[in-house]
C-alpha cells in the first residue's frame, strides 16, 4: 500500500518540529517522487526550503507547485517571495502578473507584488500596489513599512507621517525607525531627526546605514567633526572591522587624507588578519605625498586582489613606472573588463605614453557632445522652480563630489511631480540623439558595446552651486556607462568673467589625489538648457565662478538590455 500525500506531509511535519529540517525535506521529497502532480507537496518543500534557507531550492518547489495548481494564489506568492530573496524582482512579478485578478483582493499578494514592483523600481506601481494592501487589511504592517519607504522615495510630504503610522503597528521594526529618520530630516526636522538616529546608533552601534545617516545630518548642519560618532561607535564596537572600513570610507570621500591614514594605521593594528587596511595605509601614504612610505607598504602588501591592483596602478603612474602600472591595469580589466575606475586610470596612462589607444578611447567624434535639450523652454520654465524648492530644503550631500552647494535627496526621476516627469521624457530624448550620433558599434569599447541597445536613465538628482568657491570635485560615476549634466540655469555674465574656464565642466582631467600632471581632455562651455554627455570613463569636475547660481540636473545612464 502506497503512502499517500497527506502521511507524508504529517511525517515530515513531525520532523521538522523535531528540529530535523534535512529529513523532514528528504520525506516531501520522496512524496513528491511519488505523487509529482501534487502541489501541497511541492508547496510544503519549498516552505521548510526557505526556512533552510536555501531559496532556490525553494522556488524549484513552488514552481513545481503553481505548474501543478497554476490558478492557486497561495503558490504563486510563495515562488515570488523566493524569487525575491535572490534579488530576481522580475521573475517575481512574472509569477505574480497571471493572477492579478484574484489576487487584487488578496492582502498578501498585494503587498509582495508591490515589493517587487519597489525592487525594479517601479515606485508608481509600488504605490498602487502598497496602497491596495492597506486598504484590504489596514494593520499590515510590511505594507505600511513598504509605502512609507515608496513615500520618501518619491518625496512625498507625508513620509513621516507614515513611517509612524507603520511603527504603531510594529515597534521593533528597526528599518522602519531609521525611514523615520530620514524622513524628518527630508522634512526639515532636522533636530529630531539628529536625535532619533543618535538614539539608533546608541543602541545597535555597528548599523552602518544609521551610522551614515547621523553623519549626514552633522553634515548637511555645518558640523565640521561630523564623522566622529564613528570612533565612538569603534569604541563600543571593538570587534567589527565594517565599522572602521566605513569611517575611513566617509573621511576620504571628502578630501581628508590625513585623517583617513590615521584611521587605516589604528584599523591596521587592531584588526592585522584584515589586508585591506595595509592596502588603504599604502593608498593614502602616495596621496599625502609620502612616496618612499608607499613604496615600502605596497612591496610589503601579501593582497592580490583586482582593488589592489587598482590602487598600485593609480599610485605608480605618478612614480613613472608605466609598464607595471600597465600590467595591473591589464590584469584588472582581464578580472572585469569594464571596469570604469580602471579605464579611467588606463586612459591617463595611456595619454602619458602617448598611447594611440586614448583616442580610441575617448577621443572619437560623437563621444563627448553638448546636445540640446528638446522643447527646453518649456520644460525648464516649469522644472526649475520646482528644483530650488527642493534645493532650499536639501542639505550639502554626505560622500558626494560636492566642495559647496546642496544636492537633491534621493532619486530625481522617482518624484512624483508631472514637472519632473516632462522633464525625464525630454531627457530621455536628448539621450537617443545622442546615443544615434555616436561613433560605430565596438564590442571591445566600454561604451560603444552598447550604441546598437536602447538606453536608460538610472540614478538622477540635482545640483545648485553658488559663486564664489562652489565647484565639483573630479569624480567618476562608476554605476553608468555615460555620465550626463543638463543645464537648467547659469549664473548671469558668466561668460564675461575673467577666467573664461569659469564654470566649464572639465572632462578628463586627472584629481589632485593622483598626482598627475595632464590637462583636461575637455573643457565644456555651459549652455542653458543643453546636456553635456560623455563617457562615464571619463573624470569629470567643474571650475569655480566669481557670482550667481548655476543649478544642473545629472543622471546616469545605463544600457537596456545586452548589447548587440
Amino acid at each position: 500500500m502506497s503512502t499517500s500525500p497527506d502521511q507524508y506531509r504529517a511525517r515530515a511535519q513531525t520532523l521538522a518540529a523535531q528540529g530535523q529540517l534535512a529529513e523532514a525535506l528528504r520525506t516531501l521529497q520522496d512524496g513528491i517522487a511519488q505523487h509529482p502532480e501534487n502541489a501541497a507537496l511541492a508547496n510544503s518543500a519549498g516552505n521548510l526550503a526557505m526556512k533552510q534557507p536555501d531559496y532556490p531550492a525553494a522556488a524549484a518547489f513552488f514552481a513545481k507547485a503553481t505548474q501543478a495548481e497554476p490558478a492557486t494564489l497561495e503558490y504563486a506568492i510563495n515562488l515570488a517571495i523566493a524569487l525575491s530573496a535572490q534579488d530576481r524582482h522580475d521573475a517575481a512579478l512574472d509569477a505574480l502578473r497571471p493572477l492579478e485578478e484574484a489576487g487584487a483582493a488578496d492582502a498578501r499578494y498585494c503587498s509582495v507584488r508591490a515589493s517587487s514592483a519597489r525592487a525594479t523600481g517601479d515606485l508608481a506601481g509600488a504605490s498602487e500596489w502598497y496602497d491596495r494592501a492597506v486598504a484590504l487589511e489596514p494593520d499590515r504592517a510590511k505594507a505600511l513599512h513598504g509605502r512609507a519607504r515608496v513615500a520618501l522615495e518619491r518625496g512625498e510630504p507625508d513620509a513621516a507621517e507614515r513611517f509612524e503610522r507603520a511603527l504603531s503597528r510594529n515597534q521593533s521594526d528597526a528599518e522602519a525607525w531609521l525611514g523615520l529618520a530620514e524622513a524628518l530630516d527630508a522634512a526639515g526636522r532636522t533636530k529630531e531627526a539628529e536625535d532619533l538616529t543618535r538614539q539608533l546608533v546608541a543602541q545597535v552601534p555597528q548599523w552602518i546605514a544609521a551610522l551614515r545617516l547621523l553623519a549626514q545630518i552633522r553634515l548637511g548642519k555645518g558640523d565640521t567633526d561630523f564623522a566622529s560618532h564613528f570612533a565612538e561607535a569603534e569604541e563600543k564596537m571593538p570587534a567589527d572591522p565594517a565599522i572602521a572600513h566605513e569611517h575611513i570610507r566617509v573621511l576620504e570621500l571628502h578630501d581628508r587624507f590625513a585623517d583617513a591614514m590615521e584611521g587605516a594605521e589604528l584599523a591596521a593594528r587592531r584588526f592585522p588578519q584584515d589586508q585591506s587596511f595595509p592596502l588603504l595605509r599604502a593608498s593614502y601614504a602616495g596621496i599625502l605625498g609620502d612616496d618612499d612610505k608607499a613604496t615600502q607598504l605596497f612591496e610589503d602588501l601579501t593582497l592580490d586582489t583586482p582593488e589592489r591592483w587598482l590602487l598600485e596602478a593609480r599610485y605608480i603612474i605618478h612614480r613613472g613606472d608605466y609598464g607595471r602600472a600597465e600590467h595591473l591595469l591589464d590584469k584588472v580589466i582581464a578580472n572585469e573588463p569594464w571596469h570604469i575606475n580602471a579605464w579611467a586610470v588606463r586612459d591617463f596612462l595611456w595619454r602619458l605614453t602617448d598611447d594611440p589607444r586614448s583616442e580610441w578611447l575617448h577621443g572619437q567624434e560623437g563621444l563627448v557632445r553638448m546636445v540640446e535639450l528638446p522643447d527646453a523652454e518649456a520644460v525648464l520654465r516649469d522644472a526649475v522652480p520646482l528644483l530650488h524648492r527642493l534645493h532650499d530644503n536639501s542639505a550639502f550631500p554626505l560622500g558626494q563630489s560636492l566642495r559647496g552647494g546642496t544636492q537633491t535627496r534621493g532619486g530625481l526621476f522617482e518624484r512624483a511631480e508631472p514637472e519632473l516627469s516632462r522633464l525625464h521624457e525630454a531627457l530621455l530624448d536628448a539621450l537617443e540623439n545622442y546615443r544615434a550620433a555616436l561613433p560605430a558599434y565596438d564590442p571591445q569599447h566600454p561604451l560603444l558595446r552598447f550604441r546598437d541597445s536602447g538606453m536608460v536613465i538610472t540614478g538622477s538628482w540635482s545640483v545648485r552651486l553658488s559663486g564664489g568657491g562652489d565647484f565639483h570635485a573630479a569624480h567618476l560615476h562608476p554605476e553608468g556607462i555615460v555620465s550626463s549634466a543638463l543645464y537648467c540655469e547659469l549664473p548671469k555674465g558668466l561668460h564675461d568673467e575673467s577666467d573664461e574656464t569659469a564654470g566649464c565642466i572639465e572632462l578628463g582631467r586627472p584629481p589632485p589625489k593622483l598626482r598627475l600632471d595632464l590637462d583636461p581632455r575637455y573643457t565644456l562651455q555651459p549652455r542653458t538648457g543643453h546636456l553635456a554627455l560623455f563617457p562615464s570613463t571619463l573624470y569629470h569636475g567643474t571650475r569655480p565662478f566669481s557670482k550667481g547660481r548655476r543649478m544642473t540636473v545629472a543622471f546616469d545612464v545605463q544600457h537596456m538590455g545586452n548589447p548587440l
